[in-house]
């Protein structure tokens, strides 16, 4: 039986940082580096470069961290896997090539392809069309003596899951074992979220000026893991950090990937040791028939001007600017947000005051550029007292619409291109799932509550939150938290009660007229809510003041509620 494979991540998005591969070699021992860089706005950015430059749609930061640690890398026996290659991992693993022999080094540098379905026309003029492939083929290139694999869009936790496999031997019905190791990249995969990054827990971290470390993970043969970070470097790995990753971007709890069904309502975190936090438990299934595909299309132009309200007569100076404002609007689409109130006798100038903004968005540049902006400029000496904005006039920008589609395996052709240029076909799985993702959608397990006295307390006050975006819609993870509290069971009994689709609605009068989802984790003490329809049309056409709704978990936590008594 092999040894477990200890396996680190340098990078949760395109723009982490850069330093992040080196100090990860450095810091301790690895057998793997994985570095995630696309997310479903960063294929429209890189799709856009293409319109450029058809040389290009890689992650170009990947090519620098390289230079400066490959060397290393090898010279320590770690091999890289990555996803920076994009919407075009030949043309990354060409460039690292260069970059090698310019260093006077010769590493084995394969890559993944197969998931640019453009050519199925899914939407007619798609910008980027790309289906999630599993780990099979990283493992393949793995197993094949490849020092570094990129691929393409594989999803985030493929980049565990092939390392794992080709370690350990797993077998594409190895379904427990590659659910763990699901869940293992689930947590790795966004970095320093792990290990205190974005966390509502963040007071209780260690502040002492040093950077947050990346996770790693020591995956064992039966697919458990121990997450843990190098020595020496900031944030902490808890049961309450690594909760907030795994329930971040999910959506059931069943966590579809190519390679298996994960069942995440089987998971069971302990904490084993300072910065240790074991998972085990994880139970898979066979998985889904289709695979998802992530599609991006070019949906127009968008613009904003944000105006300053300030001192008195609020609510009268903004409905008087709209009212000027608006006959000039010829945008297809107009939003008007403002900012909550100021207090009265606020003791500055910015504490009297408050934003209001209007976006407007269309399929033409026109009535978003100066036609838009000229039309409020206009406005500066002819409208409320105070008229200010918080910047110049800006050009238009042009944004994009994400869609999930699905498609037949068959019309995918997973493919490994060795080092050698030897090209080989990943063979899809044999065995399918039938269940329903919807089957989880249950009331809670748990026991209702005794009646008792209540007081009301901010949700915060013991429950953790964690939110981000799935497309068009938001997702929000809710879970007591872990403070070694006798009360623990009988809050999580309270929390999985509370929330329901209502209660989400009345909390968040944003979703009142939405379609939500609670599903129920009992083994994480908390529930995952999923808001359909919050972010419209996905991230880049979003004009919600949050669009990626990674503030949404903190705007529940502050929410006021019932509470038992004595659960506080």
């Amino acid at each position: 039986m092999a040894d477990a494979m200890r396996i680190g991540n340098c990078s949760g998005f395109y723009g982490d940082r850069l330093a992040a591969m080196r100090q990860m070699l450095e810091g301790g021992q690895l057998d793997v580096l994985t570095g995630d860089y696309l997310a479903e706005l960063t294929m429209l950015i890189l799709g856009k470069d293409t319109m450029k430059d058809p040389s290009l749609g890689y992650a170009k930061t990947f090519v620098r961290q390289l230079e400066d640690s490959l060397g290393l890398a090898l010279e320590r026996g770690v091999r890289i896997v990555s996803n920076a290659g994009g919407l075009n991992p030949a043309g990354l693993a060409d460039r690292l090539r260069e970059v090698a022999h310019g260093l006077g080094l010769d590493p084995a540098i394969a890559h993944v392809e197969g998931d640019d379905v453009r050519a199925l026309d899914l939407r007619p003029g798609a910008l980027t069309a790309n289906a999630y492939l599993g780990g099979f083929g990283i493992a393949a290139a793995l197993t094949a003596g490849a020092d570094v694999v990129v691929t393409g869009r594989v999803t985030d936790a493929s980049l565990v899951v092939g390392p794992a496999v080709a370690h350990h031997g797993w077998t594409p019905t190895s379904y427990d074992e590659l659910a763990g190791a699901v869940v293992a990249g689930h947590v790795l995969e966004c970095g320093t979220q792990a290990t205190g990054g974005n966390f509502s827990g963040f007071k209780t971290l260690p502040h002492d000026g040093t950077p947050l470390g990346f996770p790693l993970a020591e995956i064992a043969a039966d697919g458990s893991c121990v997450v843990t970070k190098h020595d020496a470097t900031g944030g902490a790995v808890t049961v309450d950090t690594v909760t907030a990753q795994l329930l971040y971007e999910i959506q059931s709890t069943r966590y579809l990937n190519p390679d298996v069904t994960t069942l995440l309502d089987t998971v069971e975190l302990h904490e084993v040791g300072r910065d240790r936090v074991s998972v085990s438990g994880v139970r898979g299934e066979a998985p889904p028939e289709r695979l998802k595909v992530c599609v991006n299309e070019l949906g127009g132009f968008r613009n904003t001007v944000e105006l300053v309200l300030t001192g008195l007569d609020i609510d009268a100076k903004a409905d008087w600017v709209r009212e000027q404002l608006t006959p000039a609007l010829t945008a297809s689409e107009v939003s008007w947000t403002r900012t909550a109130l100021p207090p009265v006798d606020a003791d500055t100038e910015e504490g009297a005051s408050c934003l209001l903004r209007c976006t407007v968005k269309d399929a033409s540049p026109d009535p978003v550029g100066r036609a838009f902006t000229s039309a409020a400029v206009e406005l500066a000496l002819a409208s409320y007292p105070g008229f200010t904005m918080t910047a110049p006039p800006a050009q238009p920008t042009p944004y994009g619409i994400y869609r999930a589609e699905y498609v037949d395996r068959a019309a995918v052709t997973h493919t490994v291109v060795h080092a050698d240029g030897r090209r080989e076909v990943v063979a899809d799985p044999t065995e399918f799932s039938t269940a329903d993702d919807r089957d989880s959608l249950r009331p809670s397990p748990f026991p209702a509550p005794i009646d008792s006295l209540t007081r009301r307390a901010p949700l915060g006050s013991f429950v953790h939150a964690r939110s981000g975006d799935k497309g068009g819609d938001a997702n929000l993870g809710l879970w007591v938290v872990h403070d070694g509290s006798d009360k623990y069971e009988a809050r999580v009994t309270w929390l999985t009660k509370l929330i329901t689709p209502r209660k989400v609605r009345e909390l968040l009068p944003e979703a009142a007229d939405l379609d939500v989802e609670v599903h129920v984790l009992p083994n994480l003490g908390g529930v995952n809510v999923l808001i359909r329809g919050l972010l419209g049309d996905g991230v880049a056409a979003s004009t919600r003041f949050d669009p990626q709704a990674k503030g949404l978990g903190e705007w529940m936590r502050s929410r006021v509620v019932h509470v038992q008594e004595g659960l506080i």
